[in-house]
């Protein structure tokens, strides 16, 4: 399945309490488990005022539909070519 990275513009990000983490990641998993299967969130980075996630999904709309059945906001979506790390050097 392909593998995406997804920008969220989010004044304030970083400052965000445990709890309210807490409550947007509730949300996700919630609307993740009303899409099925075809939709996986791996992780994501919190940043100053940006969130990048990390999914597998069969394709972008199924990442908008996720955006908005959620009510997060969504700036850009890249698929990933190809992951390197520190083993590509060997």
């Amino acid at each position: 399945m392909p593998k995406y990275v997804i920008e969220r513009e989010l004044e304030g990000a970083g400052d965000l309490a445990p709890e309210q983490l807490k409550e947007i990641s509730q949300t996700s998993c919630n609307v993740l488990e009303e899409l099925g299967p075809k939709i996986q969130w791996v992780h994501s980075y919190v940043t100053g005022n940006k969130i990048y996630c990390i999914y597998n999904a069969p394709n972008e709309s199924k990442i908008r539909e996720h955006a908005e059945k959620g009510g997060f906001p969504l700036t850009k979506i890249s698929k990933v070519a190809t992951i390197i790390d520190p083993i590509t050097a060997e």
